[in-house]
């Protein structure tokens, strides 16, 4: 029977890099047109990349991916994923960080009892990691908003004729939405800068 090697990559972000999965994925000799690469959260597994190398994989293929956060970081989906790859489909998949993650081996009793400890420790660490990430991203953003650091978007600059308008309307010459729309903004937007222009 025709055993196909696969390897399957995945970064949270566009920005990070995923060459230290490509060389581990290579050295266990991976080809690289077998080689699935997606750039997104491991919070589920709607990926499409992820959804390609299904559909390609077939009965004793083998599967590697780096680590077992690579594939994803929800708990219940990691057992979920492993048990339709192994169960249902019927492909070896090796975890490469992980040896006692290869389902080459220990094919006994014994050996599915062990792995199938292992993978539920490690995935429960990979969810409790990507929820560590939340809040320490939350805890951040919390800390940068007591400092006065603004978030998001600098504001676009006021139009020349902002003031103009603003003292017609304060003035009650004109109603917020004609102000507004002289402005070009929306009635939301003009009433928010008229409380930071009140501010200066």
């Amino acid at each position: 029977m025709e055993t196909n090697a696969y390897g399957y990559i995945r970064v949270s972000t566009r920005e990070q890099n995923e060459d230290r999965q490509t060389i581990a994925l290579r050295e266990a000799g991976v080809p690289a047109q077998n080689t699935y690469i997606d750039k997104q959260s491991g919070k589920d597994f709607n990926r499409p990349q992820y959804r390609r190398l299904l559909r390609r994989l077939k009965k004793h293929d083998l599967l590697y991916v780096k680590s077992i956060d690579r594939l994803g970081r929800n708990y219940e989906e990691i057992l979920q994923q492993w048990r339709y790859l192994t169960k249902e489909k019927g492909v070896d998949l090796v975890v490469l960080d992980m040896p006692l993650l290869d389902t080459r081996r220990g094919k006994d009793l014994m050996g599915t009892f062990l792995s199938d400890i292992v993978l539920q420790v490690l995935s429960f660490v990979a969810e409790n990691e990507r929820a560590n990430i939340r809040q320490r991203q939350a805890e951040g953003i919390a800390a940068a908003k007591a400092r006065g650091v603004r978030l998001g978007r600098p504001p676009r600059p006021l139009p020349q004729n902002y003031r103009s308008a603003y003292q017609r309307w304060k003035a009650g010459a004109i109603t917020g939405t004609a102000a507004a729309k002289e402005c070009g903004m929306p009635l939301s937007t003009f009433r928010d800068r008229a409380l930071a222009y009140e501010g200066l």
